[in-house]
């Protein structure tokens, strides 16, 4: 909480230094519909700077949820969806291509994400996706409760001896991330129904230990500084919040089965409302070099833009795991797309496995 409300002050500040005349140009208008967190005014500071006022943010928790939102008619000029709901949103219709001329730092996009196979792009050339961050779901424990010898596995989770000291997000892709590591699968777009069946198995044990599906970033601060949880499913932030306050945690990266990294970025919806020169401002503001260390400081994920990280202090890019992304990615389930069938099977099984069945 300390580090949002540090962001938070210095947003107010940041405002509050703007002139009113610059307050006059709009920069309202722009409808931006992101995760909880992304609206802090320092990861896009050009864009306040040239409008004077911020965009407009509603909130989702989850992208199946915003996915049926905009399907039932929410409108919006932005979006920021991750790897695995891109191709979904395209193919129903959603999103219109991005036009890359107007997008400075286009070609400083991190390139292996970028080449990633109908994602960014698709096979004729339109672009759809611009990488913003990037980062991981991996094992977060408090060392006061849990042993680092214990923390060497993710099947952590499921021993009885956590019961009701874990939580997991309320995510269908982080939760069979997590499954398909547990049962060896690094590649989940080739699961099989058997193993399909495995991964499910594995996280109703996991059920039987969780004291509740965490939904943001506050929910997991809250319970970790409140004595509630010992082990979590959680991601970068959560891990570089906490122990910037001195709490006994540790995030272990490099458990038997790996970890899961995913990437998130930013779209253009099709029948935007607002303004389309905000909407390329908005996004030249947030793939800007000098964001990146604000976002590999304060939150802990890689930001999208390659060049940015490339010219980051060395010790804070090691600090955070950035400083051999090979290694990084050596041991882990990519959150890429998979089809849709399937994806529909995960989110059905879900639900059933957090109402006990």
């Amino acid at each position: 909480m300390k580090s949002m409300l540090a962001r938070l002050a210095s947003a107010a500040v940041f405002t509050i230094g703007i002139g009113a005349a610059a307050l006059a140009e709009g920069g309202g208008d722009l409808v931006v519909f992101d995760w909880s967190g992304f609206e802090d005014p320092l990861l896009h500071p050009a864009y306040t700077a040239k409008y004077g006022a911020e965009p407009s943010f509603s909130f989702f928790g989850d992208e199946d949820e915003a996915f049926e939102k905009m399907r039932a008619g929410f409108k919006a000029d932005i979006a920021h969806p991750c790897s695995q709901s891109v191709v979904k949103w395209r193919e129903a219709g959603l999103l219109q291509p991005l036009d890359t001329s107007r997008i400075a730092g286009w070609k400083d996009l991190n390139p292996g994400i970028m080449a990633m196979k109908d994602l960014a792009t698709t096979a004729d050339g339109k672009a759809w996706f611009m990488p913003f961050d990037w980062g991981n779901t991996s094992l977060l424990y408090r060392t006061d409760k849990v042993t680092a010898e214990e923390a060497q596995s993710l099947k952590i989770f499921a021993d009885p001896k956590f019961k009701g000291r874990v939580t997991i997000g309320d995510n269908v892709d982080d939760a069979y991330a997590l499954a398909s590591l547990v049962i060896g699968l690094k590649d989940w777009t080739k699961m099989t129904d058997e193993q399909f069946s495995q991964a499910s198995a594995f996280l109703r044990d996991v059920h039987k230990n969780v004291r509740f599906y965490w939904t943001d970033d506050t929910d997991l601060n809250q319970a970790f500084t409140g004595n509630e949880v010992d082990l979590v499913w959680g991601w970068n932030e959560t891990y570089v919040t906490l122990k910037g306050q001195g709490l006994p945690i540790e995030m272990n990266r490099n458990t038997k089965e790996g970890l899961s990294t995913w990437v998130c970025g930013y779209v253009l919806m099709k029948g935007a409302p607002g303004k389309l020169d905000q909407a390329y401002d908005f996004l030249n503001a947030v793939n800007a070099p000098d964001v990146s260390e604000y976002m590999v400081k304060t939150f802990g994920y890689g930001h999208g833009n390659s060049a940015g990280m490339a010219a980051m202090d060395q010790k804070l890019l090691t600090e955070r795991g950035f400083d051999n992304l090979d290694k990084f990615l050596d041991k882990t389930l990519f959150q890429q797309p998979v089809a849709p069938e399937l994806k529909q099977r995960m989110v059905a099984e879900f639900e059933k496995i957090k109402a006990g069945y």
